[in-house]
């Protein structure tokens, strides 16, 4: 397929009159796709070319499929989002951002699909490669700083997959059932602050229905929340295929589906138009997105000619990134890092020889180049020795045998390094993991091999989270290299010999099995329905609500030094607050400590014991300390109210713990935040105790309610035999009358006390 523009029509015009100067059919036409990646060039339009994937541009030159099996031309494969978000830093992300951009602006692409912004629900599904975190705080600032250095390069972004789109089984027709609490504050979340905060050109629509509507037709979602409440004055596109209905989909919201070449499906749009079905203005308003997201990609054409793939200077960045997300889970008597010093080391495992560097599916991505563990250990060892056993292989052979060469190797060597995880095909878009297990054969070989060298590293190549407390009670030290694209290998080699000191830190939780995922008891749902039955408590929230030990915690990662901290204050500034804490390299050796600061609050709304508010990163000397500085909008303390159907801060007292994980805070302080201005107009459902608490409602309610409030007492103890004076306060005061046997408070005169206490209260 050629992607090169034809000779198109001037649109640097008002978009509003070139709209107007096509016909209905036109209109129509530019709300699907010409082709696979490519829009429509109807009269003269210039085509807007849009390709795969997050972690690289997945450009097929001849022919073209969703799933990665046609041909594509090379790229850069930087580290997938799950290896990004272990960096927990934001301006490293812009920077493979801006790389991505210019990669994209040299093959002529000018959307690239991505970030995958979606929370990682539950551990076994399939995409959780190609998503950030299980937190909405980390996934939205980490995606923020993605696409806005993607679109400073001159290519636009695509976030996806709105919404909830956290699991693969039966994607194409599961409907996600989440609470309205859980579905602002945890899944929409992260998509929220990246259009707010980074203005994405185009938002792709998931394949799934949520609480029951498919989102390529959910009106409330890619209307009333996307662009009258969010702000969003971009295009929604469909995922490939996702559209059932596409007159639907257009009155929800949806501006182009995609793949293109259902010629079918606007001639749809043309006979609803003229059946009275749909209004003409809806379909103009969604040709006139589509011609402005042409507009900003001829805009950026212009200012982006001389884009081009730096294959080296790219490749160093991924190297980079790579090293910055490896996590140093465990390292027990210092055996990391490796010395380059005559000694010997035994590497065991295909993956040291065989890098898996992404997942499988649509986000596959030829690479330029690819390090191999094994021999970018060798470059940089010095007079230390590497040999290497194969311990296992994928597709099988004589298990018995290459574990007892590997434990032969190993008891010959210094320390042993063994290389164990997931490939491709067990981690893949369209399919979830039945469980979380690395396999039977593998633990096999680190048992044979700890026993013959207790020296020994695991190094964890994989996707989503595996278990890992049968690896970590056998051996002294654990990496985490998660999947860190085509220069993972050589960043291994850094971190094992200590040219870079490890400050990854785990963005989901690893759980002891999955049976304590909060998720657990609805996954993956029944009936093409999956019940989001934890609410708020997703990830490390539930873990600690529910008081489970883990493996390992969100956020936890460890050191070739040590970090301390001490002198934490809190103060406000108008709408902010501002944390300050002293941190202090007390070891040895340059290294990077990532602060994090949790939140809790004991009273009011049911909330999780901490949440994550804000991070933020420190390099450090040895012997040097930084009084770092983070800052919380206060807006960030915010719950959503589902009687009011609004942000609501509560006022009272906040515990702010600094740490390096959920479950290491090191320092914690309380201060006071101010309430929103919150009016609630009482109802005869609203309790005798919040009338009483309420001033006016207490004053002028007060003969009545209080006579009520008696009887209903006595009544409540003599026939439920509970708590009278707690009980009565809790009753509705229009249940007052039935329960005094009607002796008390007439409904006439209960309406009447209502409106002259909402009125007077201003409500």
């Amino acid at each position: 397929m050629n992607h090169e523009n034809d000779a198109s029509a001037d649109i640097s015009v008002d978009i509003d009159s070139f709209v107007d100067s096509l016909s209905l059919e036109e209109k129509a036409s530019l709300g699907s796709g010409a082709a696979f990646w490519v829009t429509e060039r109807t009269a003269g339009l210039p085509a807007v070319v849009m390709e795969d994937g997050p972690h690289g541009v997945r450009h097929q030159p001849g022919d073209v499929d969703h799933m990665g099996i046609a041909p594509s031309a090379p790229a850069t494969c930087f580290p997938p989002a799950t290896a990004l978000a272990q960096t927990w830093d934001p301006e490293l992300i812009e920077r493979v951002g801006e790389a991505l951009g210019t990669e994209a602006r040299s093959f002529g692409t000018d959307v690239l699909l991505g970030p995958g912004v979606n929370i990682k629900r539950d551990p076994r599904c399939g995409r959780n490669f190609e998503y950030f975190s299980e937190d909405p705080l980390l996934s939205g600032r980490m995606g923020a700083a993605w696409v806005r250095g993607l679109q400073r390069r001159g290519a636009g972004a695509s976030v996806k997959h709105f919404a909830a789109n956290n699991q693969e089984f039966e994607r194409m027709r599961s409907s996600s059932d989440i609470d309205e609490r859980p579905l602002r504050e945890i899944y929409l979340r992260s998509f929220e602050r990246v259009v707010r905060e980074a203005q994405p050109w185009t938002v792709m629509a998931s394949y799934n229905r949520l609480n029951g509507v498919p989102t390529t037709e959910n009106h409330w979602l890619l209307t009333k929340v996307l662009r009258d409440e969010w702000g969003f004055d971009g295009l929604v596109v469909s995922d490939w295929g996702a559209v059932a209905d596409r007159v639907r989909a257009v009155l929800g919201g949806l501006d182009l589906q995609m793949p293109g070449g259902d010629a079918g499906s606007d001639q749809e749009v043309v006979d609803a138009v003229r059946s009275g079905e749909l209004d003409e203005s809806v379909v103009t308003e969604r040709a006139r997105r589509t011609v402005q997201l042409a507009r900003r990609a001829e805009n950026a054409r212009r200012a982006h000619p001389d884009a081009a793939l730096d294959v080296d200077r790219h490749h160093g960045l991924a190297r980079e990134v790579a090293g910055r997300a490896i996590v140093l889970l465990k390292n027990d008597g210092d055996v990391l890092p490796l010395a380059a010093d005559g000694r010997s080391v035994a590497v065991i495992g295909p993956f040291a020889v065989e890098p898996r560097i992404q997942g499988g599916g649509s986000s596959r991505v030829v690479p330029t180049k690819v390090d191999v563990a094994v021999d970018e250990m060798r470059a940089i060892a010095g007079s230390t020795t590497i040999a290497v056993a194969d311990g296992y292989r994928h597709d099988g052979g004589d298990a018995e045998h290459l574990r007892a060469e590997a434990a032969r190797h190993a008891a010959e060597a210094d320390v042993a390094v063994v290389f164990l995880g997931l490939t491709a095909a067990e981690e893949a878009e369209g399919t979830d993991r039945p469980d979380i297990d690395l396999p039977t054969h593998q633990l096999e070989l680190l048992k044979a091999v700890t026993a013959a060298q207790p020296r020994t590293v695991a190094v964890i190549v994989h996707g989503g989270v595996v278990r890992l407390h049968e690896v970590a009670d056998r051996v002294p030290a654990v990496l985490d290299g998660s999947i860190l694209g085509q220069a993972g290998g050589g960043a291994i080699a850094d971190v094992l010999f200590g040219r870079v000191n490890p400050s990854g830190r785990l963005a989901e939780t690893v759980p002891l099995r999955i049976e304590d995922a909060p998720s657990f008891p609805t996954y993956p749902g029944d009936q093409f329905h999956v019940r989001y039955g934890e609410g708020i408590f997703v990830g490390y929230r539930g873990y600690d609500r529910m008081k489970r030990d883990v493996a390992f915690p969100f956020g936890h990662g460890l050191s070739y030094t040590t970090f301390e901290y001490r002198d934490l204050h809190i103060s406000a500034a108008g709408d902010d607050i501002q944390i300050t804490v002293t941190v202090a390299n007390a070891g040895t050796r340059d290294g990077r400590e990532v602060v994090q600061i949790y939140v809790a609050k004991d009273d009011g709304v049911q909330r999780p014991p901490v949440e994550l508010k804000a991070f933020r990163s420190v390099r450090l000397a040895p012997g040097e300390s930084s009084e770092t500085v983070l800052v919380i909008s206060r807006d960030e303390l915010a719950y959503w109210d589902i009687s009011l159907h609004r942000w609501v801060v509560e006022g009272g007292r906040y515990t702010f713990h600094a740490g390096a994980s959920s479950r290491d805070l090191r320092l914690s302080k309380e201060t006071e935040v101010e309430a929103d201005t919150v009016r609630r107009p009482f109802t005869e459902n609203s309790t005798i105790g919040e009338l009483l608490a309420h001033p006016v409602a207490a004053r002028v309610l007060a003969a009545a309610v209080q006579q009520g409030a008696g009887q209903a007492r006595s009544t409540a103890s003599k026939e439920l035999g509970i708590d009278a004076k707690k009980s009565g306060l809790r009753i509705p005061v229009g249940r007052v009358r039935s329960l005094s046997g009607g002796a008390s408070l007439p409904k006439a005169e209960l309406t009447r006390l209502l409106e002259a206490v909402n009125a007077e209260s201003g409500n």
